[in-house]
């Protein structure tokens, strides 16, 4: 007997003795044995265990059991060929054979009509692998996913041929096989037709579609498209043709204007599409029409293969807020409710407006019904706005609540920090076991978390994990540590400067109290949220300089009073260079030393808000100059300047995390102050001494602030947070003397322009940068010099302001490597005393740039400026951009 695709049919030649089968006479049989022939690849037991035959099973011929053995096998998708004979029979015994034709297997392929790259890419996204079995199902696999692949491309009309090609001998049942693939053109969307929009305009609606492009449009009014229209000698058909014209329409009818198509820059998109649509109705919803609804809308190709789009839509009614009421509140008033919610009688009726101020969902900003609840323990909180009643074009609303218990909080439990004591991260939480449940605290926790900078911010995990029963909730913070201590590492060797280098090491998670215990080492003890910095910095003979610093952010260990200690030491050889090549010297043995350090203690306020901390610092420098006029001032050759002051910092910040900041402000105001050394003395004229007796202790009074917001302007897409932030910020110095007897030092003042690196540790001078500018020594933007040495009588600017606005988009927020591109516009000036203050003459600067983030080094960025005013008639960009680069700090 003999299957293939069909039942079973009688044997040519049945035996003798045997009649043929018949359905008024069925015979039934024993399978006593059953081959398998034909494979070359597949098991021959699992294919009988696939066709459902097995030896010892009773058949009845005529009847459908090879029939079902058939189709189990077609199943498999295996096979070109599939037969079953009967090779034996006797009495009741029956010997079968399961013939199979396998179908190829895959030796290579090859993509045509495509790109490499897209080929590659094609082949891991339809799993195409070789050594796999040629079917029907993977071909229209691999052609569904190559439709998608180009749709999402714009490419609409994709077309695929696959060509299987046997391999000659001695290959056995392989083929190659050759996917050929048109894309076809890429389609755009032509015009957007709106229909049935009444109360909202059609460049309104195409607005909201922001997947779903027109092309760009180019207006010539009558005269200049006739004109330019008779010069190329074109007829009607073809700008009809070219679908710039409606078939209706002629040149003669260009009025009032003529429109075109430029940009080819309006592909289309399925799945962008039907997000635009749910746009649209959203925003609708929004604007009142809560029936609104897209009747019909209908895609076709015009005679260039593009696309029109034609839309009907339904308005619908405009609807408005009726009677709003509250039902189950015990603890909060209808009044108190209601002026919470913000929305009153008559308001036009936005269902997504009421569920934001509702909270349902809870928003990330607070402000709404439920985070009023849910900030005061009610994490059993529900709430649910039902329309109870439609007057005509007013919708009556009943708020339902049932607030529930109070949940406190039970356990806190902590998990991720292999790295960082427990401790450290307890600190810092807001949520603590006994307290009341608030969700403003748990967002609070998370920011500290962040702030602390060995955290993953994008990875900070809070679950609140509530027991009804009991009435309590236990949270559960998971955290990812991240490396955060940085390395600065940098060598050269040149002329007579000979070696020279930077080595720098900054431990952001140091702890002190582990130092003499060997087993914490690794390499230095860690996980007590301390800091410990000590950077090296040589210029060969020329320059040298040593700093250390530490910091205990809670000094004490039961409230945030940060702590620090620092200590630096500088020298410069003026005669270096001249040392070296052996050139006469007048002033052998000059040099300038610098020896400071400083002690600062701060203390988080809890008025006006806990965000608010202040920071008392004692800062105290000795510069020692022989022979070495550096600050080139007459007299001020030799001689030993004390710099002995205090700094009181009031600071607020509400930044969400550190790196790359989306969310909150920060604000610093300082005054620095010296001892009043001439106000001990009045009867003293200190302008008639020696320079360098004035300067023997120095003294001023200096304040600064420094403003900044974030503020995103998207939301976060997907799950990698990216959004685009926008920065603005504001800064201000002045320095002056305390009164008109002494002379202002050079010292505490300002410097502009640059990288914010210039004699960067050397003195007591604030290094204020500018991109798109080199140092400069003069307030008036349109006046040089703008860089080299400093115009006789310049100290340095006793004023300045800044102002900078970023747009910011991050590339990546991996914790091993956050990088982020940013555009820029920047205003910033120095005033050498109060009456040169302008606050608006500026130097302008724009620009674009980058940020990098790696654990081990810290920051590297990148930075182009065009300074606006340096721009000249003919000279381009060349003579007016700039690079700046920066390595380990962002510079002010």
């Amino acid at each position: 007997m003999r299957a293939q695709q069909r039942d079973t049919v009688p044997l040519p030649n049945p035996p003798a003795g045997i009649s043929p089968w018949s359905l008024g006479n069925p015979q039934q049989y024993e399978i006593a044995d059953i081959a398998v022939s034909g494979t070359e690849f597949l098991d021959k037991s699992l294919l009988m265990s696939l066709s459902g035959l097995n030896v010892g099973d009773k058949v009845v011929l005529p009847g459908d059991h090879f029939a079902k053995a058939i189709q189990a096998l077609w199943g498999q998708r295996l096979f070109s060929n599939i037969a079953i004979y009967i090779t034996k029979i006797e009495g009741e015994k029956i010997w079968l054979e399961i013939s199979l034709v396998e179908k190829p297997r895959m030796s290579n392929f090859f993509w045509k009509g495509i790109k490499k790259s897209d080929g590659d890419e094609l082949t891991t996204k339809a799993g195409i692998r070789k050594g796999s079995v040629v079917t029907e199902a993977m071909q229209q696999n691999t052609y569904n996913v190559i439709r998608k692949y180009y749709a999402d491309k714009g490419f609409r009309n994709v077309s695929m041929r696959m060509d299987i090609r046997k391999d000659p001998p001695p290959a056995v049942n392989s083929a190659t096989v050759y996917f050929f693939v048109d894309k076809g053109h890429k389609v755009k969307v032509n015009d957007i037709n709106v229909v049935g929009n009444y109360n909202v305009a059609e460049n309104t609606i195409k607005k909201k579609m922001k997947g779903t492009k027109e092309l760009s449009h180019f207006t010539l009014y009558p005269d200049m498209a006739n004109a330019w229209i008779d010069s190329m000698a074109t007829t009607d058909t073809y700008w009809q043709d070219m679908g710039w014209l409606s078939p209706t329409r002629t040149l003669q009818q260009l009025d009032p204007y003529f429109r075109f198509k430029l940009f080819a820059s309006a592909k289309f998109n399925d799945a962008k599409y039907e997000e635009d649509k749910e746009k649209i109705i959203a925003y609708y919803n929004s604007k009142g029409h809560r029936d609104f609804q897209i009747v019909d809308d209908t895609l076709y190709n015009n005679a260039k293969g593009n696309l029109n789009i034609e839309m009907k839509v339904d308005e619908g009614k405009k609807y408005y807020f009726g009677n709003i009421t509250w039902r189950g509140n015990t603890v909060y008033s209808d009044t108190i409710l209601s002026r919470a919610m913000g929305i009153q009688k008559g308001d036009v009726y936005n269902l997504e407006l009421l569920n934001k101020r509702l909270g349902t969902p809870p928003g990330p900003e607070g402000g709404d019904i439920s985070s009023l609840y849910m900030d005061d323990g009610y994490l059993f909180f529900q709430i649910d706005p039902v329309e109870i009643g439609i007057r005509g074009d007013t919708i009556d609303f009943e708020i339902r609540m049932q607030e529930g218990p109070q949940a406190t909080i039970k356990d806190i439990r902590i998990a991720g920090n292999e790295k960082t004591n427990e401790h450290v991260i307890r600190r810092e939480l807001r949520t603590m076991p006994g307290d009341k449940f608030s969700r403003q605290n748990l967002i609070r926790s998370q920011r500290e978390i962040s702030q602390l900078g060995f955290f993953n911010p994008e990875t900070i995990g809070i679950n609140p994990v509530p027991n009804v029963q009991e009435g309590t909730v236990d949270i559960d913070y998971k955290v990812e540590e991240r490396a955060n201590d940085q390395l600065e590492l940098s060598a050269g060797w040149g002329g007579y400067i000979g070696l020279t280098g930077t080595l720098g090491v900054t431990f952001n998670n140091f702890s002190l109290r582990n130092i003499f215990k060997k087993e914490t080492w690794d390499p230095l003890p860690s996980g007590d949220g301390q800091k410990l910095s000590v950077r090296i910095s040589s210029n060969g003979k020329a320059y040298r300089s040593y700093n250390f610093s530490f910091t205990e952010p809670w000094l004490g260990g039961k409230k945030r009073n940060p702590f620090s200690v620092n200590f630096y030491s500088t020298y410069q050889n003026p005669n270096a260079f001249a040392e070296y090549y052996n050139m006469p010297v007048t002033n052998k043995g000059a040099y300038f030393r610098v020896l400071g350090g400083s002690v600062s203690i701060g203390k988080q306020l809890k008025w006006p808000d806990d965000f608010f901390s202040i920071m008392y610092a004692v800062n105290y420098q000795r510069y020692k100059l022989k022979d070495f006029n550096y600050f080139g001032l007459a007299g001020f050759d030799n001689g030993t300047a004390n710099n002995l002051s205090l700094r009181i910092t009031l600071a607020r910040s509400s930044v969400d995390q550190q790196i790359f900041p989306r969310s909150g402000s920060s604000f610093m105001l300082f005054g620095q102050f010296t001892p009043p050394y001439s106000v001990f003395n009045p009867e003293k004229d200190y302008k008639s001494e020696p320079i360098a007796d004035q300067f023997k202790f120095i003294e001023y009074q200096k304040y600064r602030m420094n403003a900044e917001w974030y503020v995103p302007l998207s939301r976060p897409r997907g799950t990698d947070n990216k959004s685009l932030v926008l920065k603005v910020a504001a800064k201000f110095g002045y320095v002056a003397a305390y009164n008109g007897r002494t002379t202002l030092s050079p010292f505490g003042r300002f410097e502009l322009g640059g990288d914010g690196l210039s004699n960067f540790a050397v003195y007591d001078r604030d290094i204020i940068s500018q991109r798109g500018y080199p140092v400069y020594y003069t307030s008036n933007p349109k006046l040089n010099p703008e860089s080299g040495s400093p115009p006789n009588g310049y100290s340095g600017f006793t004023m300045f302001n800044k102002y900078v606005v970023e747009l910011r988009y991050p590339f990546s927020l991996n914790p091993s490597s956050t990088i982020f591109g940013l555009m820029f516009l920047e205003a910033a000036n120095g005033y050498r005393d109060i009456k040169e203050y302008d606050p608006f003459r500026l130097r302008r600067s724009v620009g674009l740039g980058a940020r990098f983030y790696l654990p081990m080094f810290g920051l590297l960025g990148f930075d182009y400026g065009i300074g606006l005013d340096r721009l000249t008639p003919g000279g381009g960009l060349k003579n007016a951009g700039k690079f700046t680069f920066m390595l380990g700090f962002e510079p002010e």
